[in-house]
């Protein structure tokens, strides 16, 4: 990711409805979500939403796919993980194990209630 794809993408997410968005759509995970869902689950009007939606797209930080006469979207992850590598390019100088807790950190919390879960108990 270049630094002005970067800029849009923090753009878009810079506005508070368009973050919830994305914080939602990566939620939602593989099933995603329709846009009236969208809209209702935040509290949001459909018109204003679909503007939202539409800078959030331009930006890469989420795809939509047509179903019959309704819209779903979903988060997209590489255009989340192009912006995250951006951020983190150089952000050890050479030195690895500066970055893991930064990783570890961001590691989806469902792996880490999986490893808790069979975990066995002391």
């Amino acid at each position: 990711m270049d630094k002005n794809h970067a800029l849009d993408a923090f753009n878009a997410l810079g506005q508070s409805t368009r973050l919830d968005v994305f914080r939602l759509l990566i939620t939602a995970g593989a099933a995603g979500l329709s846009a009236g869902r969208i809209s209702d689950t935040l509290g949001v009007r459909q018109n204003t939403m679909s503007a939202n939606l539409a800078i959030l797209a331009r930006s890469g930080l989420i795809r939509s796919e047509r179903e019959g006469r309704s819209i779903r979207y979903f988060a997209d992850m590489d255009g989340m993980r192009g912006l995250l590598a951006f951020l983190m390019e150089d952000c050890c100088g050479g030195c690895p194990d500066l970055c893991q807790p930064v990783i570890d950190e961001i590691a989806c919390a469902a792996l880490q209630a999986t490893a808790d879960d069979v975990t066995p108990n002391r």
